[in-house]
């Protein structure tokens, strides 16, 4: 280009006051990231105005520097942290769990820098760079917001409907970033399990949750190991609202269940106790705390938790597992279990777990299974558990399905605009 060309084209961007097409202003704005932004801000790009329209408004008709970093921070909250009200949401979790109910919902939550954002904005990164950590990983994410798009553009479907996918959005940006290439995902309002490796699902098949009072906790883990033939150790809590009644009325239906009662262990080798000898009015069903005396349900073929289950270590003692009670896969809606998730077909997922998350064989696993005797297969691939709660899901056939809100959350996770 001829250089006095050059000069005269700098010389107008001077004095047209256009230098922040090359040079940031004092706030740190280039030309470029401004509109970059303001083209996010126009269609919502991520669905994180929410509760910052006023402040939009302002931006968009002004192009002010410093109400554009604030809506920038304000944006990238929105994102990392939901636009639910938070502060309502577990104001409601404890109410529920002052009525005695059951109920966890993990809600992840970023901690945003607003200095780090000015770093990296005058270090002249793009918008879409800076907005990235905070940008939920889950495909689920990207997908209900192009549908909730779409149908508004349509005028398709109703608002309660719409809304009902909005939240879904929301909750996408709860879940962990940290979601991993292979993941278990359950899918609670659904009732339904999906193996999901490398982007697509490999596996699905009907669950059954937890009670609407014992519900299946949200949250991720990641599975560790899966024991064949296991024992099932019964909880205090469950100890106290289910069986103890049934002791209390009949002390010989531990024996009839292929149960056994330890003292302070659920380890098979320490002293028993005859359940007729236990004072069991000292532990009320409607109280909590420690119960010295535990309830073991030895492996065998009518074992409660069946011939497997799935083991990903977490403080909720909630885990995947086989179950006597086939029957009850063949229900519309399935909250019957004390909060674990049984599985319907759970040798599947057995095979599916040996031959692509373990050094062992099919066989190998096949002859421990058979022996009836406690085994323990360990994963030597990273597998994620994620329980998660939506109501709206686009599903691996590219349909938006909208399920029932068993649990209620559709009413309690409140907007916060």
């Amino acid at each position: 280009m001829n250089i006095k060309l050059l000069l005269t084209i700098i010389i107008a961007l001077l004095m047209t006051g256009c230098t922040g097409l090359l040079i940031p202003d004092k706030e740190g704005w280039k030309y470029s990231q401004k509109n970059e932004f303001l083209e996010i801000l126009k269609t919502d790009k991520y669905m994180s105005i929410c509760n910052q329209r006023a402040l939009y408004d302002k931006v968009r008709a002004t192009r002010d520097s410093k109400l554009m970093t604030k809506m920038l921070v304000a944006y990238a909250y929105n994102l990392a942290n939901s636009c639910i009200d938070l502060q309502s949401f577990e104001a409601s979790q404890r109410a529920k769990k002052e009525r005695k109910i059951e109920t966890y919902f993990a809600t992840n939550q970023d901690k945003i820098d607003a200095f780090l954002i000015q770093r990296k904005l005058r270090a002249g990164q793009s918008i879409e760079d800076i907005l990235q950590p905070y940008v939920p990983t889950t495909p689920q994410f990207n997908a209900l917001i192009k549908r909730y798009k779409a149908l508004k553009a349509s005028k398709k479907l109703s608002e309660d409907k719409l809304l009902k996918i909005r939240i879904n959005i929301e909750r996408a940006k709860l879940m962990t970033r940290d979601i991993g290439k292979n993941y278990a995902l359950i899918n609670i309002p659904e009732f339904k399990i999906r193996i999901i490796e490398e982007g697509n699902t490999t596996l699905s098949f009907p669950v059954i949750v937890g009670q609407r009072d014992m519900q299946t906790p949200i949250f991720s883990e990641q599975l560790k190991y899966v024991e064949i033939n296991p024992q099932w150790n019964v909880p205090d809590s469950i100890m106290r609202k289910t069986y103890i009644p049934k002791i209390k009325a009949n002390p010989g239906w531990v024996k009839a269940q292929g149960m056994e009662l330890h003292k302070d262990s659920y380890d098979l080798r320490s002293p028993k106790v005859n359940p007729a000898s236990v004072d069991w009015s000292k532990y009320p069903k409607d109280e909590e705390g420690y119960i010295p005396y535990k309830l073991v349900q030895i492996p065998s073929k009518k074992n409660g938790l069946g011939r497997v289950k799935f083991i990903f270590p977490n403080r909720h003692a909630v885990y995947m597992h086989d179950t006597q009670s086939k029957s009850l896969f063949a229900r519309k809606s399935r909250c019957f279990s004390h909060g674990c998730i049984r599985l319907a077909k759970p040798k599947k997922l057995l095979d599916h777990i040996t031959t692509k998350y373990s050094t062992k064989t099919i066989p190998t696993v096949m002859k421990w299974y058979n022996s009836l005797k406690t085994k323990h297969l360990l994963l030597n691939k990273a597998l994620q558990v994620h329980t998660v709660y939506f109501t709206a899901y686009v599903d691996e056939f590219n349909k938006l399905r909208l399920y029932p809100d068993v649990y209620g959350f559709d009413k309690s996770q409140k907007l916060n605009f």
